[in-house]
């Protein structure tokens, strides 16, 4: 058995303030243990200073540590202080090790890292040449400093971000970055083939199972060229996952080297036998879903003849397989991007294009922008494809490249459906799939029948037939793609989610068993609104009257009164933006009553016999909370 003793004795155990300790003053000791010489005893006996140990499995700060050594060999030890005079470190000192301990190498994870005693493990990190990424979404997560073993929290430095690899290939450029084998043959060996930063590097490393740690010496993970400089100590490693199939290495990322925030740098690792074996998943290219009832809604809504032209706000766009918008900000005419030409003189050039379509019997009718006629006839499948015959069309719209055109078989496949507030369409799109990328060139295609005059009416004669009242009962309830359509309110983007509190889960829904009321709409304008309502006085510090309190109550205000109170104003549709204008407020539960900076400006969801869905912003100032629709199911009160 080897014994390594360095420590002095003569010199005086206490420092003055900024006097630098000597070498020859540094006390410590660094022994085996006399049962187990694979397990190093470390103690600091410098009196006042702290202790820097570094040994073959990392750095300490510990007055006395423990390191284990499984394999026998010769290893470094050094040890230094920090005190107020500064930092100083002894010489390098060595221990000998010549025993073998399994016993420090028989937790599972050892197994999964290396292949167990006598065996090697390969891995690669999670992305190839061509850019695909086989377990995870990507090849680099991001977390806070305080995040570890599977991606818990530790602390309060606690986030994630686990950006897709084709979503966001900024990060790293595609390739073969080579090679990570790690072994239990004599040693704890690693073997790093660096083939992206050309270089190849051979040491050895340590498992803390309990701690989950890997301490690499003299290598370091596979990481790509963009980070290689951003870390300290790439051998200084936390485990976030370790599996027979993948792993997860965290690396701190350094403030002063990178030039952002620390955080951890994630990367993923699959295993070479993973890596070999697998077979993507067949899977089918997403489709556009459509509302029940599409092929009506397109067909016919005052007679079986539409008369469709291009939106003047939004002709074109570019559109994902599943049919969702790729220029999501290209909301009229003079918001798209100055490389398609497209501003707002551009709309009177096609100004006078249509497509007429009969669904009596499949005939289409088409003026180009040119006064170029043609007919012929169409089919519409299940799918949304119409395919035309007789007629094609085409136009450049804008840019002098931009152009409306079906594909090459003359297709067009309806996207999505645009619905007004009394459940009409009013607009769909349309587009070509792309032979070349899996995309769509698209264009908003809006139907010239009904509308106007009609369309107020219908909304006049809806609001005023009943008295309406919240839905806190819920007697209003559908079932749609995107969740629930249900009172009393809906939080929702109604395209992919719905959160409907009941009263008494959330202060937009107000309380359990409360009625807040109900409003009457009169043909000639006005309207009647009973509003449940509490009133809050206070007492005026200056004047000691007592007053009613104008806003949100505080802590100290006096419930007055709860009583309903009946209001009278009058009311008006804006068809062009789609609002119910109020001079006073709609019914609403008086728990967010000052959330929302006017109850009487209110966007129109949906208005159909029954139902009502009036939408209102929250306020960010006054909630506190992001601003949002908060969407108010509305209800016949008899």
């Amino acid at each position: 058995m080897a014994l390594t003793l360095g420590f002095v004795a003569c010199q005086p155990d206490e420092f003055e303030l900024g006097t630098s300790i000597s070498k020859d003053a540094l006390k410590y000791s660094i022994t085996q243990d006399t049962e187990d010489p694979n397990m190093v005893l470390l103690e600091s006996m410098t009196a006042g200073a702290q202790p820097h140990w570094i040994t073959p499995l990392g750095r300490s700060t510990r007055v006395k540590d423990t390191v284990k050594l499984a394999f026998p060999g010769i290893y470094d030890f050094a040890y230094g202080v920090m005190s107020e005079g500064g930092y100083v470190q002894d010489d390098t000192l060595q221990v000998e090790i010549t025993t073998t301990n399994f016993d420090y190498i028989n937790d599972p994870l050892w197994e999964l890292l290396s292949g167990g005693v006598g065996n090697s493990k390969t891995w690669y990190l999670d992305l190839d040449a061509d850019g695909v990424s086989r377990y995870f979404a990507g090849p680099l997560y991001f977390y806070g400093t305080d995040n570890g073993w599977l991606g818990d929290c530790y602390g309060e430095d606690c986030w994630n971000w686990n950006p897709d690899y084709p979503g966001n290939s900024w990060l790293m450029d595609a390739g073969n970055y080579g090679s990570m084998t790690f072994d239990l043959q004599g040693n704890a060996n690693v073997h790093v083939e660096h083939l992206m930063l050309g270089r190849e590097e051979v040491g050895t490393y340590f498992l803390d199972a309990d701690a989950k740690t890997l301490t690499m010496n003299d290598a370091t993970p596979l990481h790509d060229s963009g980070r290689d400089g951003h870390v300290v100590n790439w051998g200084d490693l936390k485990i976030f996952t370790l599996t027979e199939d993948y792993m997860q290495l965290a690396a701190l990322r350094d403030e002063a080297l990178s030039g952002e925030g620390p955080c951890l740098l994630v990367y993923n690792f699959v295993s070479k036998d993973y890596f070999d074996n697998w077979v993507p998943e067949e899977t089918e290219d997403p489709e556009p879903i459509l509302p029940d009832g599409w092929k009506d809604d397109v067909s016919a809504t005052t007679s079986t003849s539409i008369k469709w032209v291009l939106s003047p706000e939004t002709p074109f766009n570019w559109a994902n397989l599943d049919g969702s918008l790729m220029n999501t900000d290209w909301v009229s005419a003079d918001t798209y991007a100055d490389w398609t030409g497209m501003n707002a003189d551009v709309p009177a050039t096609y100004a006078d294009f249509s497509l007429t379509m009969n669904s009596a019997d499949n005939t289409v009718a088409m003026v180009l922008p040119d006064g170029t006629e043609s007919s012929g006839t169409y089919e519409l499948d299940e799918k949304g494809i119409y395919t035309f015959t007789g007629v094609k069309p085409e136009f450049v719209i804008c840019g002098g490249w931009v152009t409306l055109s079906t594909t090459a078989e003359n297709q067009w496949r309806i996207l999505s459906i645009e619905k007004d507030a009394l459940g009409g369409v009013s607009a769909m799109w349309v587009g070509a799939l792309a032979a070349d990328k899996p995309e769509y060139m698209c264009y908003k295609l809006v139907p010239q029948v009904g509308g106007g005059t009609n369309a107020l009416e219908a909304i006049k004669e809806l609001l005023t037939a009943k008295t309406w009242k919240l839905d806190s009962d819920r007697t209003h309830d559908v079932a749609t793609g995107y969740g629930a359509e249900q009172g009393p309110v809906m939080f929702s983007d109604f395209a992919t989610w719905a959160w409907n509190p009941l009263p008494g889960e959330h202060y937009a829904s107000g309380e359990a068993d409360v009625d807040y009321g109900d409003m009457k709409f009169e043909m000639d304008g006005t309207v009647t609104v009973n509003q449940r309502k509490r009133v809050y006085t206070y007492v005026d510090a200056d004047s000691g009257e007592t007053l009613e309190r104008h806003g949100s109550p505080e802590e100290t205000d006096v419930l007055a009164s709860e009583e309903v109170v009946t209001l009278n104003g009058s009311w008006s549709i804006d068809l062009d933006n789609n609002k119910l204008l109020m001079t006073v407020g709609a019914v609403h539960p008086w728990t967010c009553d000052y959330y929302v900076l006017n109850w009487g400006d209110i966007d129109i969801n949906k208005m159909e016999d029954g139902v009502l869905l009036l939408q209102v912003m929250r306020d960010a100032e006054r909630s506190g909370e992001d601003a949002f629709a908060m969407t108010y199911v509305y209800v016949p009160a008899e």
